[in-house]
């Protein structure tokens, strides 16, 4: 008979030698089930880290909606402070000249490095300003204890000189400086003088004198002005940056003198030379001036005049003016000095021989101007000399002849040769440019006269 196994004997006496082979291979597959799991563990690791990064940024208490970032503008974050290098410590200077200035000897006064001048005035931009300089120029200067670090000054309207320290030394450069020309209209009756009709319209002296000036050859504005001549005209103003720095040019203007209407327009040719013309093209200039000075006749052409210091009769063969003594006397015409000097009871004279054998001769001179030498050429309107007491007179004035053919004219009836005018190949640019000036000039006129007229009882 076939007896069942006992289960106590099988679990007591368990075989020896099957015992170690068993706990070798479960330590065997727990090292190899192990490492995958570790790999395993780490990969989870990084995709968990991975995901927290990308999920939305909460902070402790608060949350978002599933699916939602959390709201930045409810994060707090702390500030950190930006440290900026400082600026440097430069000091700045403005140095104006006056008379008697020399750049080096105001280096010297402020104790500013003269070999930085000595570069300076070797660049090309910068050493016709630095030789040059005159009374009221100014130079801004940014130095560091005596080195400088840059310059700036004006040049003119439109350009200034600007110098900066550079690596390899100093830079110079002309820089531009725009301007903008805004045009203005001016009306004015004259009751007293020009000048103060053209005060009370507003205008400047610069434009009242250059008003003057257009029109001096057909109006004598000490002697011909008469109570109710009135003026039209258009000018630019010149601004720069916003602000207004100074009148222009006279654009147009018209003048009515004692029933005589004179318009003039300015045109500038190809060569940047200006000048006045009537509406149809001539030129408003003569070829002299009828006053070579802009103050009043103090003695007219006179061939039986009685004279002041003689006490005898003597032709007065000129005009004389009362002026300050220095004040500028102008060539009345383009011409050359055939003599400069003293000439007997005349004092001092300047003579000038023009086209069409016309001499003007310019008497009692305080002193001569420069440029007006002996066989020397001068434009109209050129200063030769100025007012003065020589010669045989009582006070200071100048006396004006002129003479055609060696015979005497006065100056202020002789009828005065024309300019050239307009050159042919400007003629239709002229008409062209000058058609609208004058068309704006005639509706500021027709407003000015209507509420002349509206305001009248």
């Amino acid at each position: 008979m076939r007896r069942s196994s006992s289960q106590l004997l099988h679990d007591y006496k368990p075989t020896a030698a099957k015992s170690p082979k068993k706990a070798k291979a479960v330590q065997w597959f727990v090292v190899g089930l192990g490492i995958p799991l570790l790999g395993l563990a780490l990969l989870s690791t990084v995709d968990d880290s991975d995901q927290d990064a990308a999920a939305p940024i909460t902070a402790p208490g608060m949350s978002a909606a599933p699916g939602e970032p959390f709201p930045v503008d409810d994060i707090v974050v702390s500030d950190v402070p930006l440290v900026l290098a400082p600026e440097p410590d430069y000091q700045t200077l403005r140095l104006e000249i006056k008379s008697g200035d020399t750049m080096d000897q105001l280096f010297r006064k402020h104790q500013l490095d003269l070999g930085n001048l000595s570069s300076i005035a070797s660049l090309e931009e910068a050493k016709a300003q630095l030789r040059r300089i005159r009374p009221g120029d100014v130079f801004e200067i940014t130095h560091d204890e005596g080195q400088l670090i840059s310059m700036y000054s004006v040049l003119d309207l439109t350009r200034a000189l600007q110098v900066e320290r550079a690596d390899a030394g100093f830079v110079a450069t002309i820089v531009e400086r725009p301007i903008e020309k805004r045009k203005r209209m001016a009306f004015g009756v004259i009751e007293t003088s020009l000048y103060e009709s053209g005060a009370e319209a507003g205008l400047s002296d610069k434009l009242i004198m250059n008003l003057a000036g257009i029109f001096a050859w057909d109006v004598d504005f000490v002697l011909d002005i008469r109570n109710g001549d009135n003026y039209y005209l258009q000018w630019e103003e010149i601004w720069q940056d916003g602000e207004f720095v100074t009148d222009g040019e006279i654009i147009a203007a018209e003048f009515n003198n004692n029933g005589r209407t004179n318009r003039a327009v300015r045109f500038v040719d190809e060569t940047g030379r200006s000048d006045y013309f009537t509406p149809d093209g001539h030129s408003v200039r003569k070829a002299f001036l009828r006053s070579p000075v802009d103050f009043r006749v103090s003695s007219s052409f006179n061939p039986n005049r009685r004279h002041p210091v003689l006490k005898t009769v003597r032709p007065h063969r000129g005009v004389d003016y009362a002026a300050p003594h220095g004040t500028p006397i102008k060539a009345s015409g383009d011409g050359k000095v055939i003599f400069r000097g003293k000439k007997s009871g005349y004092g001092n004279v300047v003579i000038l021989q023009h086209g069409g054998n016309i001499t003007t001769l310019y008497a009692h001179m305080s002193r001569f101007a420069s440029k007006a030498r002996n066989g020397s050429r001068v434009r109209q309107g050129q200063t030769i000399g100025y007012v003065g007491a020589t010669g045989l007179v009582t006070g200071a004035h100048l006396h004006y002849e002129y003479r055609l053919n060696g015979v005497h004219r006065n100056p202020r009836t002789v009828e005065l040769p024309q300019a050239d005018p307009i050159a042919d190949k400007y003629r239709q640019e002229f008409m062209a440019e000058s058609a609208p000036i004058l068309e704006e000039l005639d509706n500021f006129k027709r407003t000015q006269l209507a509420s002349i007229s509206f305001a009248s009882p």
